[in-house]
């Protein structure tokens, strides 16, 4: 069977894509069990987020591309910057400050091992 590589995307999670990625930098080339391992041990909030973008990609490489579970490895993940929601905070003086509330797209490749 050829290479196939399959992916699954969460967009629109809201954490910082500085968070996120630091979280995704530690499942990068492992397999898919190990990963799922180390992000439910992980102490980062987003590691839920992530956990479930990996568990959406092996699902879609069995069942849309009939790939073993066992077999599949996190080839690539990344994160990118979504929207980021403005808003207002008062300070002193009658002056206002912004605060930024950023987003994340979150995007997990996953691809049968190497023999």
């Amino acid at each position: 069977m050829a290479n196939t590589e399959v992916k699954a995307t969460a967009k629109y999670v809201r954490v910082a894509p500085r968070k996120a990625r630091m979280v995704v930098d530690m499942i990068r080339n492992k397999s898919v069990a190990q990963a799922l391992e180390i992000l439910q041990f992980s102490n980062r909030a987003v590691a839920v987020d992530v956990a479930k973008v990996v568990r959406s990609a092996a699902a879609n490489a069995e069942n849309n591309n009939g790939l073993r579970g066992e077999d599949l490895v996190i080839k690539a993940c990344f994160v990118d910057e979504g929207p980021t929601l403005k808003r207002i905070r008062p300070r002193a003086k009658g002056s206002a400050s912004r605060i930024n509330k950023r987003m994340s797209h979150i995007t997990v490749v996953v691809a049968p091992k190497e023999a």
